[in-house]
């Protein structure tokens, strides 16, 4: 679809370096995989439907309002 090869993976790299320096890239890379390990650890969290977690009616049954 965007038809990244080679080359332009090479100038991301190098745009990368140079704007975060070569020292802050394992940072970087550090925070980018904690962030998506969070993600995927919430969609798995909220995936399912937890009864505990819906809204409960307060009202007693039998009863209008």
């Amino acid at each position: 679809m965007f038809g990244l090869g080679a080359p332009e993976l090479i100038v991301i790299a190098v745009l990368v370096v140079l704007l975060f320096g070569a020292a802050k890239i394992p940072e970087l890379g550090k925070g980018i995989g904690e962030g998506i390990a969070n993600f995927k650890r919430g969609l798995k969290e909220g995936s399912g439907d937890d009864p505990a977690r819906l809204p409960q009616d307060t009202k007693e049954p039998g009863k209008s309002a």
